[in-house]
């Protein structure tokens, strides 16, 4: 039986200053407990979906839920907000405060929260993100990603159900991204939060239940990883890479060397070799 936690309906907006829509006619349903990775190109409209689902930005067409909750008053964004956290590129711009424990506080103190509950809340936050020794530090001094772990700990605090992670490793060095990566899909299978990973590195979205393709505003592609980089050619047409080891797959078999074309890892490389190894 479905289970939408998210779902946009021939959804549009189009920005004052835009001479078009960056989001044109969107229909989406995203299931509760998905990971659903969110590609395409820059301007391709990713960022205002993003935004659409967060409730700071309203449709100038059709209608979204999230949580079965509509956002057409402020009193609803605030409702939706609770929901649905957000996660952005740059931390520095979603820590307001000095102190770590202090900024994992802040959107609880907002709600008006019993202290006793913040502590807990933000306790149990910054636990979950693994910065709990970190509590009385300053985020200035944190490396990138560990400032987007106190930024993750701030939304997890408010416990959403869904949490929107707007190209959240962009910024960060290798371990960085595999860091908040590793953390977005233990909240995921853990804890059973919907995530919505909007991303330009294929290998995170590989790993994805589902992959969505945004080209001019509406939904090119929408599939599972495999099948969708399986379709090499249409990825790369909307400038988009797929996974390395696919693209190494396609190589091999273009020199003969029978391997499957929708290899998606290394590990799964080298099952194909090592069974074509002992074929012959």
């Amino acid at each position: 039986m479905s289970n939408a936690i998210i779902e946009a309906r021939d959804v549009s907006f189009r920005y004052e200053s835009g001479l078009s829509d960056a989001v044109s006619h969107l229909t989406l349903r995203i299931e509760a407990g998905e990971f659903v990775a969110i590609l395409g190109r820059n301007g391709c409209g990713k960022s205002t979906l993003a935004k659409l689902m967060n409730a700071l930005l309203l449709p100038t067409g059709g209608e979204i839920s999230v949580n079965g909750l509509q956002a057409k008053t402020e009193d609803d964004c605030y409702e939706v907000r609770k929901s649905c956290g957000m996660v952005f590129q740059n931390p520095d711009n979603q820590i307001v405060t000095t102190i770590v424990e202090e900024d994992c506080a802040f959107g609880l103190e907002n709600m008006g929260m019993e202290p006793a509950l913040i502590r807990k809340r933000v306790d149990e936050a910054l636990a979950a993100v693994g910065m709990s020794e970190y509590a009385h530090a300053s985020p200035a001094m944190l490396s990138g990603g560990q400032k987007q772990r106190v930024a993750v700990a701030g939304v997890l605090a408010m416990r959403p159900k869904i949490i929107v992670f707007d190209e959240s490793t962009a910024m960060l060095d290798p371990v960085g991204r595999r860091d908040v990566f590793a953390l977005a899909r233990q909240l995921n299978r853990e804890e059973g939060i919907t995530i919505v990973w909007i991303t330009h590195f294929m290998e995170e979205a590989a790993q994805a239940d589902r992959v969505v393709v945004m080209d001019g505003g509406r939904i090119a592609i929408e599939d599972s990883p495999r099948h969708v980089f399986s379709r090499m050619d249409r990825v790369l047409s909307l400038g988009l890479d797929v996974p390395e080891m696919m693209k190494l797959a396609a190589r091999l078999r273009a020199s003969g060397v029978r391997v499957p074309k929708d290899i998606m890892n290394v590990e799964e490389m080298a099952v194909a070799l090592c069974q074509l190894r002992s074929k012959n």
